[in-house]
């Protein structure tokens, strides 16, 4: 079936069928491998994308539930202000160890940022629950989103 996703503002037309998950039209179908396969039961993170700034485990998403949404990945994130913010701050303190995970951190953090501008710790941790980071950088991951909001 026929379908066509606006991926990080372009239109992309892919063949697969409806109940296919996001997750693997974006790496096996069109190699964008930035987001991660990690649990794929939505318990850790790794696959999070934003559809219409909402952030969401692709590994669970249906492509025919996505309809017209606007689906942000990571490889896009970086092109608005908010999203270059973090990966600046990401990159500033260092927060990558092993790196599996944060993609997904970064695009929890970014929808985390366009509705709490400001987030105190306790805003963040609420926003980041549900993001595994078995490395440790909590704490690194906490200080760049501060950084990021400014």
């Amino acid at each position: 079936m026929a379908i066509t996703l606006n991926i990080n503002g372009v239109a992309r037309k892919v063949d697969v069928d409806g109940e296919t998950p996001l997750l693997w039209v974006l790496r096996d179908v069109l190699g964008m491998t930035g987001t991660k396969f990690g649990c794929g039961v939505a318990l850790c993170g790794a696959c999070t994308v934003h559809i219409d700034g909402v952030a969401v485990r692709s590994c669970i998403t249906l492509v025919d539930g996505i309809g017209d949404g606007a689906i942000t990945t990571i490889e896009g994130v970086g092109k608005t202000p908010q999203g270059k913010a973090l990966q600046q701050a990401w990159r500033e303190l260092d927060v990558v160890q092993c790196g599996y995970c944060q993609p997904g951190q970064i695009m929890s953090a970014a929808a985390l940022l366009a509705t709490t501008p400001k987030p105190s710790d306790d805003d963040i941790d609420a926003g980041m629950s549900g993001n595994v980071c078995r490395c440790g950088t909590y704490q690194r991951i906490r200080a760049a989103i501060h950084r990021a909001a400014g």
